[in-house]
């Protein structure tokens, strides 16, 4: 039975290492001599002679004892330096060997020994024998000192300083908070007399219901004010749910939210739209503490929460987010508090944008930060990617972008960015092997519908699988749409979106497909907005930011000294050249030319039309469309558009094939 427990104990502050204490083996001693022969031999050494040591003793252990159980409150180890110094644990160490005798008895139990089982004496050379004294405890103490390792010449080891991404837009300046507005309008506070009179509505309506309440608080905030109520013993809630529109025809106002009951709180909220509702400034936002103070990797700041606190999230938890509302309710306006907040708080070369515009109108405002924060194709002219024949290729560059990082993450032994960064900055990682420091990269659509009306598939399956597993790389998601449809937001795209945001919506139907709950159907609109992430349903106020305070942050950032172009993407292939590439033109399908004539009459190459008039599969007919794109006869793969017929007349097709035939031959 053998235990061993370490703790290390300082003896001295003194920067030099004392000498090796040496002591001989205590033997055939009784125990009241146990101390002082202790005590002789530690004044012997080179150690300061006025360290005092003191033993309680008189412990036992009995064999089936656990140490945990043992009482160490009965043992005492001191050790004390007439110098008032600090002692420093890396100076001086102490370690004792203590062994178990006959008797089960041990004198001290400091911690930092080892306690062995010697019941055998014949296998213990230092076990005393009968004829000695029954009191000794036949303990074994051996007192040794470990030294520190020092280095000869310190400034010769020292490691490289960390390597530093801003260097390169060392001058860069982060926009100043002057650049924002505050856009306060004087007498929106909420007047006393307005509470009181909604509080008596309240009440008043629910007493025609015979519900009686006991309690009722009101938490203002900058549009709606919360009402809570705790009912009397015996009410059922649904009764009070029931009654949300009786209560909003009292009360005359715009939309009435009850919550019943408010998670945590054990009362029911009414929200009352505020007569006068105030308009949240992003300057208030990112004045704000929270804010400023936030350790956030990628801060985001949305507005302010019904207790007028700021409300500051980390996109890398979220770590995708999903905006809905219908047209005119402030999902731009969201979006461009978004940007700002990163905007403020990230270096160029920490943080790229992607940014995807079908409406072409609302992020052309960010294209003066083009050499600093955005990310494009190699061969794209423009920084805001509005083609959406160009989205597809993009999300696919990103899809690269993904894998490639991956490989960097699987080479450097490492989980995340977050991680791989932090071993990249102490220089651990080799930049001749590829490794490279990796900035964050949030791509932001501002109408999904559209690009799932004109791409389908083609946008919705990269876009899931960027959702799926881009979070570990620093690729996150920002989504927007004004149709909350079962068709725009399937399954897997809102499997893949925890964190969503509704502003309001236009029924109950398109509440429960984005926020999977109603609620935002109620919402009083101008930013009016609600965020879930899991099971937490928050309302804010966006905050507003207008077009002019944006122009003035892109002019300040744009105007200072860039990089020499944006951030580049992967380049990739399109997918038609990627159909066409491998296909073996000498082992053409046998209903190759019969499809060609087919295309070329009806003007319309679609591979429905294949499958549908010759009566053959998906399968086939998809492979008779490539072999006809690798043959010339038809153009690239266009998304969901049939593709281009480059033959207008059978004549030249019947001529072409005839070439192609003899080629073949």
């Amino acid at each position: 039975m053998a235990f061993v427990i370490e703790q290390f104990k300082a003896l001295s502050s003194q920067k030099t290492v004392a000498p090796q204490l040496e002591t001989q083996p205590v033997t055939n001693k009784k125990a009241d001599n146990f101390d002082e022969q202790f005590k002789s031999d530690f004044k012997k050494s080179e150690f300061n002679e006025d360290f005092d040591r003191e033993f309680k003793r008189d412990f036992k252990i009995k064999e089936n004892d656990r140490l945990d159980d043992l009482g160490h409150d009965e043992i005492e180890f001191k050790a004390t330096s007439p110098t008032s110094r600090k002692t420093n644990i890396n100076d001086v160490v102490e370690k004792h060997e203590f062994v178990l005798g006959n008797n089960g008895k041990i004198s001290n139990d400091s911690l930092g020994f080892e306690v062995e089982s010697t019941l055998n004496i014949e296998e213990s050379v230092m076990m005393p024998t009968a004829a000695d004294d029954e009191d000794y405890n036949g303990l074994l103490l051996n007192v040794e000192l470990n030294k520190d390792i020092l280095v000869d010449n310190p400034d010769e080891n020292m490691p490289l300083e960390d390597y530093d991404p801003t260097l390169e837009l060392s001058s860069f300046k982060m926009p100043l908070i002057d650049l924002l507005e505050d856009h306060k309008i004087e007498d929106s506070e909420v007047s006393n007399e307005e509470l009181v009179n909604n509080k008596n509505k309240i009440v008043e309506t629910l007493k025609h219901y015979k519900i009686e309440i006991k309690k009722i608080k009101a938490t203002i905030g900058p549009t709606i004010t919360l009402y809570e109520i705790i009912p009397a013993p015996g009410v059922r809630i649904s009764r009070i749910k029931n009654l949300e529109d009786d209560i909003a025809l009292s009360l005359s106002a715009l939309g009435i939210r009850i919550i019943a009951p408010m998670p945590g709180r054990g009362t029911i909220g009414i929200e009352v739209p505020n007569q006068k509702p105030e308009i949240v400034s992003m300057r208030s936002i990112i004045t704000s503490a929270k804010f400023q103070e936030s350790k956030f990797e990628l801060p985001v700041a949305l507005g302010k929460t019904i207790s007028n606190e700021s409300y500051v999230v980390d996109l890398t938890k979220m770590p995708h987010l999903l905006v809905a509302g219908a047209t005119g309710q402030g999902k731009s306006v969201g979006l461009n508090a978004i940007i700002t907040s990163l905007l403020f708080k990230k270096h160029p070369s920490q943080l790229k944008f992607v940014l995807i515009d079908p409406k072409k109108v609302e992020l052309t405002l960010y294209e003066k930060l083009e050499r600093h924060y955005l990310a494009t194709l190699p061969d794209s002219e423009e920084a805001i990617i509005t083609d959406n024949h160009k989205v597809v290729e993009t999300l696919s560059s990103l899809n690269r972008e993904m894998d490639n990082r991956y490989d960097l993450l699987k080479k450097a032994q490492v989980r995340n960015i977050k991680e791989y960064n932090v071993k990249f900055i102490a220089r651990k990682l080799n930049p001749n092997k590829g490794h490279k420091y990796l900035p964050y990269i949030v791509l932001i659509i501002d109408e999904f519908a559209d690009l799932i009306m004109t791409a389908g598939k083609e946008v919705e399956l990269p876009i899931a699988r960027l959702a799926q597993l881009a979070r570990a790389i620093g690729i996150h998601l920002i989504v927007a749409t004004q149709r909350p449809s079962t068709n725009i937001i399937t399954g897997v795209i809102k499997a893949n979106f925890p964190t969503r945001i509704a502003f309001k919506v236009a029924s109950m139907i398109d509440s429960r497909t984005i926020l999977d709950s109603p609620g935002a159907n109620q919402l009083i609109g101008r930013g009016d907005m609600l965020i879930t992430q899991g099971s937490d349903l928050i309302r804010l106020q966006c905050a507003f930011i207008d077009t002019p305070e944006i122009d003035r942050i892109t002019d300040y950032i744009g105007t200072q000294r860039g990089y020499v172009t944006a951030h580049m993407l992967p380049e990739v292939s399109s997918e038609g050249e990627t159909n066409a590439a491998g296909i073996d033109m000498d082992n053409k399908d046998d209903l190759f030319e019969d499809a060609a004539r087919l295309i070329v009459v009806h003007q319309q190459g679609s591979t429905s039309l294949i499958q549908r008039k010759m009566a053959i599969g998906y399968n086939r007919a998809g492979r008779i469309m490539d072999q006809l794109e690798a043959a010339g006869i038809v153009g690239p793969f266009e998304g969901s558009k049939a593709r281009q017929v480059l033959y207008t007349d059978e004549y030249s097709l019947e001529q072409y094939l005839n070439v192609l035939n003899g080629n073949a031959r």
